[in-house]
């Protein structure tokens, strides 16, 4: 449901393969093992079950780490590579275990929050400061479809153990901190100008980091996004999800 916005305005005759990964969506019961390579494994099996040899590979927040894998891992099946909002190896924290701890489980408690209905959840999602101005029908899609309503309250599908093992090697795992130096797929990189909560101060790659890895791989596209968010660099009304179309158009061509 996050490329919601971007299936609408490709071009006819595109195929756009939108799985849940692993713990998410409708593949949040599927059991463990989770993990950025288990989530490699589950993409190849979706590339098999629809014949394709070979695709442009779009990856947005995690999913960037996770293309970035799929790309660097198994070269034959990746084109193109488009990565928005993420994919740069983040910095390790001097105490990475305390850090890491305290981030997983305060994303851990915010899946444990219950809501008394599913129109309260999607209400706490268009509260937020992100969605101001670029709320529409699919994102209040993308919100309903991440809960599941169970003894009268809604909640976060999500599986908390899948999350706690994705944060931790998105950060520290070393085959994903330096999967995209393994890449020989062309690669393009979006970045939104503003952070999670809007917010100009945060974005989530640095500008630094963004003109460092724009230094290091002068042959890929890098383009920074002004006026969206990591999230309506994807998702909403706004002009990220046809940026983001023309990036994976030209991928394709």
């Amino acid at each position: 449901m996050t490329f919601r916005s971007i299936a609408r305005e490709l071009l006819p005759g595109i195929c756009l393969l939108a799985p849940d990964l692993r713990g998410r969506g409708r593949s949040a019961k599927l059991p463990g093992p989770y993990g950025i390579e288990e989530h490699v494994i589950d993409l190849l099996a979706v590339l098999d079950d629809a014949g394709a040899t070979s695709a442009v590979v779009v990856g947005h927040s995690m999913g960037a780490y996770v293309a970035a894998r799929l790309a660097a891992e198994h070269p034959d099946r990746v084109s193109g590579l488009v990565l928005l909002d993420a994919g740069l190896p983040f910095p390790i924290p001097d105490d990475p275990s305390s850090l890491l701890d305290n981030a997983v489980t305060n994303a851990v408690m915010r899946l444990a929050i219950t809501f008394p209905s599913a129109d309260d959840y999607v209400e706490g999602w268009r509260a937020h400061p992100a969605f101001a101005g670029a709320w529409n029908a699919d994102v209040d899609a993308y919100a309903r479809y991440d809960l599941v309503e169970d003894g009268g309250v809604a909640r976060c599908v999500a599986s908390g153990e899948a999350v706690r093992t994705d944060s931790r090697e998105m950060v520290l795992d070393e085959a994903t901190r330096t999967a995209l130096d393994r890449v020989s797929a062309p690669v393009q990189l979006l970045r939104a100008e503003r952070g999670l909560f809007d917010d100009e101060d945060s974005p989530l790659i640095p500008a630094e980091a963004l003109h460092a890895f724009s230094s290091d791989n002068p042959r890929a596209r890098v383009e920074s996004v002004a006026d969206v968010n990591h999230y309506t660099l994807v998702l909403g009304d706004g002009a990220g999800p046809r940026r983001v179309v023309a990036a994976i158009e030209r991928a394709i061509a």
